[in-house]
């Protein structure tokens, strides 16, 4: 399966199966509509008289040849060597967990997909106990696995910041014991960031989400405080001065465009210009009914500023400035494991989240959808079915994604969104496919540029 395209003057063609990319002619580019394999030693005359209007039988035969030594070689046209894998997909170690510190927020983001913050389940926060039996869970469930990840989420975890420094502490306490390595992260909306709050997160935290969506006014517009005032002001300098302090520590400023901003490229400019480099603005999933929903009309639009944001950023690039858009890192030298390439991202396998009263669900996403409740920390008990059937969610058993040239990027798509806006994990979210697909596009091309 090859899959090609042209954009900013570059025509790129994809090998699906080995992920080699080419840059290649306009004739080279042209043939590879008429040749499939198995591939002929030589040019067959038929294709070669259907494009000779365009191209000289010498350019034609060049092409040809090179795209049978790409072939023979194993980089065009390859053969499918992972299907095989698909059916040997089993449970895992639980590596990962998201860390509900507080069902409670102080702000009100319009587009919050956890009901302004508490899961549409009252607002609570995590007390030290349920922290400490949250990390005895992750430590009997992570079996041989060394490293571990926990992030520290929302709400609002700065509302319990006491607690997130106690459970810090206990997981340090049991490292050595149990020969492991913790890595926090931490996502915060900022409002109650302070000097203190700031060196701990710095000190602590191996990464941090700061969440603000760009200018003043679209951040504004969808996330008020509960007073209805705008939150740019309060956090803008806060997160200048985390940033400013945290050196080459790692983080992202991430923010969420909706319909109302599909000029979202200028808000990802206006961040920089602020001073970060490592920047993130994604698109709302949401309810299609809702007037700041992202529709398939809008598409082209986005597409649009897709590209205008590609293009500014290998403007920067060569300039030799710093700046990464989460959605365009690609690492196309090696890439992601083959289990990441067919399973993504190890929701309800090898990551779930834990909520206040210490409930286990798949991931974040999945909070307060009783049926799909996992388990609980108190007990140490989990669903394994539930488990089994999420290791076993692949690009293989996800209907749309086994032909899809772009299934061993996105690995199939988040199976939250799968779940609430195409009504199954294994349907993929069409429109949350196509503008991945986009993106992956964009980040070839930059690559390409870059080269």
């Amino acid at each position: 399966m090859i899959h090609k395209y042209t954009l900013n003057g570059f025509n790129i063609v994809i090998d699906v199966n080995s992920g080699g990319i080419h840059i290649v002619d306009n004739v080279t580019y042209e043939l590879l509509d008429y040749v499939a394999p198995p591939l002929a030693d030589m040019l067959p005359e038929n294709i070669a008289a259907k494009l000779s209007v365009r191209y000289s039988q010498k350019e034609l035969k060049e092409a040809y040849a090179e795209i049978l030594e790409l072939a023979q070689e194993g980089v065009l046209f390859s053969e499918d060597d992972y299907e095989k894998f698909a059916d040997m997909m089993v449970s895992a170690p639980i590596k990962s967990l998201c860390l509900h510190v507080a069902h409670d927020c102080n702000l009100r983001c319009k587009y919050c997909f956890a009901s302004t913050g508490d899961f549409g389940h009252g607002r609570k926060l995590l007390d030290e106990a349920t922290g400490k039996k949250a990390i005895d869970f992750l430590l009997e469930h992570s079996q041989g696995r060394r490293n571990l990840e926990l992030d520290f989420f929302g709400g609002e975890p700065l509302m319990n910041m006491d607690v997130v420094k106690s459970v810090v502490s206990y997981a340090r306490s049991k490292e050595k014991e149990y020969n492991k390595n913790f890595r926090f992260t931490i996502t915060t909306n900022g409002v109650l960031l302070n000097d203190e709050i700031t060196e701990y997160i710095n000190s602590e935290m191996s990464n941090i989400v700061l969440s603000i969506d760009g200018r003043p006014e679209v951040n504004d517009r969808m996330r008020p405080a509960v007073n209805g005032k705008g939150s740019y002001e309060v956090i803008l300098p806060k997160f200048k001065s985390l940033v400013q302090k945290r050196g080459e520590g790692q983080y992202y400023v991430r923010g969420t465009f909706t319909k109302y901003n599909l000029d979202f490229a200028d808000d990802v400019i206006h961040l920089y210009e602020q001073g970060f480099d490592q920047i993130s603005v994604e698109p709302v999933v949401t309810d299609p009914a809702k007037d700041y929903a992202l529709t398939e009309q809008d598409l082209p639009k986005i597409y649009a500023e897709y590209e205008r944001l590609a293009k500014y950023i290998i403007e920067r690039k060569k300039n030799e400035e710093s700046i990464n858009f989460f959605h365009f890192m690609l690492d196309l030298d090696q890439g992601p494991c083959a289990i990441k390439r067919l399973r993504g991202c190890g929701c309800g396998n090898e990551y779930v989240a834990v909520t206040p009263d210490g409930d286990i669900y798949p991931c974040h996403q999945f909070v307060g959808m009783e049926e799909w409740k996992m388990g609980s920390v108190y007990d140490g008990s989990i669903n394994t079915k539930m488990k089994d059937d999420f290791a076993k969610a692949n690009v293989y058993s996800k209907r749309d994604c086994k032909d899809c040239w772009a299934k061993f990027y996105c690995s199939g798509g988040c199976n939250a969104n799968n779940l609430q806006y195409a009504g199954d994990i294994r349907n993929s979210h069409k429109l949350a496919c196509d503008l991945e697909k986009k993106r992956l596009e964009c980040a070839i091309m930059i690559k390409a540029a870059l080269a």
